[in-house]
């Protein structure tokens, strides 16, 4: 008689979504990065330059352009000879080294005029639903320097000081979804190669990428002439697009609790299935052991200065010491192996070690969990209308469900409610104060759910259990996104952070790496609690490159004796 099957479960939302967890999450096989480089290769695009106008000042502008089975997309970008004293990362800068527009087609040369107007000034700028998303890049003055000065003396750069940066240019936003006159989401949702969450975002950073390999190769080439040397593919291939991001995004995960349930979801769930596998193969053993040295290669070129990150890279580097000690036995040989190897980590590595194992152990099993991406979108339009007739009883429940932890809070000491989250007037960038030290009360935004939901259940004290929830409401609608929220967790139950976000040690830089390990961004560097620098695509082929066989791994580097 055959035995029963064990499934193991999804973990405990109120284990996954603490923000030090959401805070120490890693890329994995089903990230935006590695899904877009999978379905490129996978559907067999085909890339072209047909305009590179750029002087030898490095002022002037290209397009590169990606060719799917259907549609092409065309990144628009302008080089710009920026003094340095205005270059900047903050959101208020005014100028950059290089702007860019991702176009929905191939523009002719009245686009190519009108972005020129346009995109150059970003925020003071408008782009039309032709375009599906904005953005900027400055250098980074030392390496960039290196590299143009290396290549233009006949050398090849310096391999140390392209793995401690990584990066040439980092971006300091891409916006999309509609944001100064782009194509709203809605414009691309049903096209296949874009459906899934940030397609487009990631398509025009990978072909960013190009762009500033190729502006670096030409700036050396215009002060070097005929003895410069062309970039050694090998060495260009680890250099990726840097990204500075700060408070706009933090709130993100919090303004999106359907969306951001299904990225958690889908890992969750890919974990889950993971674990459930009776046994591993030698080839699939072999596979995880591979990819696990070629990630403490990628984590030994992992570097920060500020104290949260030291002290949680200490603490990664401890625990790859262990996994190694860990692996030396046959513990992949005994029945359940993957949830044996979960488990062992939950009592033997920090929140970063654990994470990092959660990712990894999906990287055999592509045939297993890469499916789920498709799930990873939100088309749940009806998540938000309000079930008025939901009974009272039924409202105090979830609300002790998913925020009993809030409930037990007390919200009028200082401590639990020290911040504040406001819009900034000159900017419109989302902003984090001190409430007892700004006159920003005002102006808060609902960014705090713990709090609301627990001033929520106060006011439904003394009302009729059976009474439908539109009567409470009815008399309290401040309470409305509330009850939106708590209802939609029916559908999505990891779409709550169980965190205070407005207390007096509320680190923003969570919920900034949460999203950004899905994007797939790697080698993350606080630089404060309010904002990190991060590395995309460092390790991806180029678009001469991209082949099935290389598509998907890139993001772990090989390990050469």
């Amino acid at each position: 008689m055959e035995t029963a099957r064990t499934v193991i479960s999804r973990r405990d939302p109120a284990r996954v979504m603490r923000l030090s967890r959401l805070g120490s999450l890693h890329q994995c096989r089903l990230s935006f990065m590695r899904q877009l480089t999978c379905r490129m290769a996978r559907e067999g695009w085909s890339f072209s330059r047909p305009v590179f106008d750029i002087d030898s000042k490095g002022v002037g502008h290209a397009v590169y352009t990606a060719h799917g089975p259907e549609r092409a997309y065309s990144l628009v970008a302008f080089a710009h000879d920026l003094p340095p004293e205005k270059r900047s990362d903050r959101v208020i800068a005014e100028a950059w080294d290089a702007t860019f527009a991702l176009f929905d087609g191939i523009p002719d040369p009245d686009d190519i005029k009108r972005l020129s107007q346009n995109v150059p000034l970003q925020e003071a700028g408008r782009v039309s639903e032709n375009e599906l998303s904005l953005s900027r890049a400055n250098r980074s003055v030392r390496l960039w320097a290196h590299v143009v000065d290396r290549l233009a003396a006949g050398l090849q750069p310096d391999l140390e000081q392209i793995y401690k940066v990584g990066y040439l240019m980092r971006t300091t936003a891409v916006y999309g979804s509609g944001k100064f006159g782009a194509a709203d989401r809605e414009k691309i949702a049903d096209r296949d190669e874009v459906s899934a969450p940030f397609q487009a975002e990631m398509l025009s950073v990978y072909l960013t990428r190009v762009f500033v390999r190729d502006l670096v190769q030409h700036m050396a080439r215009a002060k070097g002439g005929d003895q410069t040397a062309e970039l050694d593919p090998e060495i260009a291939r680890w250099l990726g697009i840097g990204n500075s991001t700060g408070l706009g995004m933090a709130p993100f995960i919090i303004n999106h609790p359907v969306l951001f349930n299904n990225w958690i979801m889908v890992r969750e769930e890919a974990i889950a299935r993971v674990r459930s596998l009776k046994a591993a193969t030698q080839t699939e053993t072999s596979h995880f052991r591979q990819i696990f040295e070629r990630s403490k290669l990628s984590i030994s070129w992992w570097r920060s200065d500020h104290p949260i990150q030291v002290r949680k890279l200490g603490q990664l580097r401890a625990d790859l010491k262990a996994i190694s000690d860990h692996l030396t036995g046959d513990s992949l040989n005994y029945d359940y192996p993957w949830d044996r190897l979960v488990t062992w980590s939950e009592t033997a590595l920090s929140e970063e070690g654990q994470e990092l194992l959660a990712s990894l152990i999906l990287e055999p099993y592509g045939d297993l969990v890469d499916g789920l991406v498709d799930c990873m979108a939100d088309s749940n339009a009806g998540a938000f209308i309000i079930d008025g007739a939901m009974p009272i009883c039924d409202v105090k429940q979830m609300i002790k469900g998913t925020f009993g932890w809030a409930l037990d809070l007390d919200w009028s000491a200082t401590e639990n409610c020290a911040r504040a989250w406001y819009v900034s007037e000159e900017k419109l960038e989302p902003r984090l104060g001190e409430r007892f030290e700004e006159p920003i009360a005002d102006y808060e935004q609902p960014l705090a759910p713990g709090r609301d939901a627990a001033a929520a259940y106060d006011a439904l004290r003394g009302w009729d259990d059976e009474q439908p929830i539109a009567e409470f409401l009815l008399r309290h609608p401040e309470h409305r996104h509330t009850v939106r929220r708590l209802q939609m967790g029916r559908a999505a139950p990891y779409g709550e952070v169980h965190d205070n976000t407005i207390s007096a040690t509320v680190a923003p830089i969570d919920m900034l790496r949460a999203k950004l390990s899905f994007f797939g961004a790697t080698h993350f560097d606080p630089r404060s609690d309010r904002w990190v620098r991060i590395c995309m695509y460092a390790g991806a082929p180029y678009p001469d490159e991209l082949t099935v066989e290389n598509a998907d791994f890139w993001v772990y580097p090989q390990v050469t004796a």
